[in-house]
């Protein structure tokens, strides 16, 4: 059954069988077109070839030359020196001659990212040669090179339109995103920090921290526990509030539409960063004008589960104004002779609404209430601007009692320098985020639709 499949999978990439042009190629990119007379097809695969090695010998110590103490590895072409830095992550300590670790995982990086490139061109460069030769045995003919541009133009303009922003998206987006992740593989920290010190890979060790070690499985859970009753209260708050609004501010009875909108849409339009510094100081314990007012010596920040609430009522705030809008703008979408058939059939406006207006509603904005828990889940400015992670917890590793997991990941790296665990804390949140979120979406009538 394997052989089966590895059969399949080999005649889709090539063709039918391999033919003498195919395994031309195979060795020396563009031969087996050289051997189908397609000069030109040859020439621009070969150039591929060509260039990666003429990269590797300049880049070499062949070319430029070794410096006397230097290691030897420092010689190597770029792609085996990169490789080579990929896998040990620095030999040299000191000296002259000193390795950084993070620089060498990049490197190592963008060579395995140019090497993908060209074997998905050799890929393209043998079953091309292949094709090329069973079809001039079939009909006779070989199709030229101009034709064969012409062709490509034709049928995949949009791929090579396309394809330099893809390979430019590669290095720009898809590369951070990989060092961050095998980050969470290393021991970088603060007692291996480059370039002063080496970073070696370790493995699954950082994530059996979280549940072998007490202080990291402690602070894990209960940083983990708040960041999911955050995301989903302060979702639903503002979801539900914002849906109260808009069905009050559209009801008949209500005069001067506009300028209640006018006035509830203002915190929105607000940058929230200046709205949360200045609840900040106006919650203050000590000197805050609303306890002075209050008479009162109340901790809106400074107890734990009142700076919590307080965390909520001011996301509250920040975050009704836009379902609010969002719903005013769906409900006036909706088709008013539904309403009038359930009033005929004789239904209240209580059961109008929750059989007929809610659903509708729920399933028109279902993935845009999950986006909102996603942001929710990571938002960073609610809990940094108000609170700063506070009151302090001594038994959290890095951690204090309003802490969400996206500021736990921040104090880790600017504060502790501690960034293979949060590169670990990362990985976490994407497969807890990217999990919810795609169980959702695909449970929603809107992906349904699509389908």
């Amino acid at each position: 059954m394997g052989k089966k499949k590895t059969k399949k999978w080999w005649q889709k990439l090539i063709g039918e069988r391999m033919t003498s042009s195919g395994w031309l190629s195979f060795f020396v990119f563009g031969l087996g077109q050289l051997k189908n007379k397609q000069k030109g097809k040859a020439a621009f695969f070969f150039a591929f070839q060509f260039v990666y090695i003429l990269a590797e010998i300049v880049s070499s110590s062949l070319v430029m030359g070794s410096i006397p103490g230097q290691p030897d590895y420092w010689g190597y072409g770029f792609f085996r020196k990169s490789l080579h830095g990929f896998i040990t992550l620095g030999e040299t300590t000191g000296g002259r001659f000193r390795d950084n670790s993070p620089v060498m995982m990049i490197e190592g990086i963008i060579a395995i990212f140019l090497l993908l490139i060209l074997v998905v061109i050799w890929t393209m460069n043998i079953k091309d040669a292949n094709e090329s030769y069973l079809s001039y045995q079939r009909t006779g003919q070989i199709q030229s090179s101009k034709d064969f541009y012409k062709e490509v133009f034709e049928t995949s303009f949009a791929y090579v339109v396309s394809a330099p922003a893809l390979i430019l998206m590669l290095f720009v987006s898809i590369l951070p995103i990989i060092f961050s992740f095998l980050t969470a593989f290393t021991n970088w920290d603060a007692y291996h920090n480059p370039p002063a010190d080496l970073i070696d890979w370790v493995g699954f060790d950082n994530f059996t921290k979280i549940i072998e070690l007490p202080g990291w499985r402690t602070t894990f859970l209960g940083v983990a526990g708040w960041t999911v009753t955050w995301a989903v209260v302060a979702t639903f708050t503002t979801f539900f509030g914002g849906l109260l609004l808009a069905v009050v501010i559209n009801n008949k009875r209500v005069v001067f539409k506009k300028v209640w909108r006018t006035i509830l849409i203002l915190p929105w339009a607000i940058p929230s960063m200046v709205s949360l510094l200045v609840f900040k100081n106006f919650l203050n314990q000590t000197y805050g004008p609303l306890n002075r007012m209050l008479g009162m010596d109340i901790p809106w920040l400074n107890d734990p589960t009142v700076a919590k609430i307080t965390l909520v009522v001011i996301n509250f705030w920040l975050g009704v104004p836009y379902f609010m809008m969002l719903m005013t703008g769906v409900l006036t979408s909706f088709d008013k002779t539904i309403y009038e058939a359930a009033k005929v059939d004789g239904a209240s406006a209580r059961q109008s609404f929750w059989k007929i207006t809610f659903p509708i509603l729920l399933s028109q904005v279902k993935p845009l209430l999950i986006m909102s828990f996603a942001s929710n889940f990571n938002n960073f400015g609610v809990v940094f601007f108000l609170t700063g992670g506070g009151p302090r917890n001594i038994a959290y590793e890095y951690a204090n009692y309003t802490d969400i997991l996206i500021t736990w990941i921040y104090n880790m790296t600017k504060d502790f320098k501690m960034y293979n665990m949060a590169s670990v804390m990362s990985i976490l949140i994407f497969l807890l985020i990217g999990g919810i979120s795609t169980w959702n979406f695909l449970r929603s009538d809107a992906f349904k639709e699509d389908i």
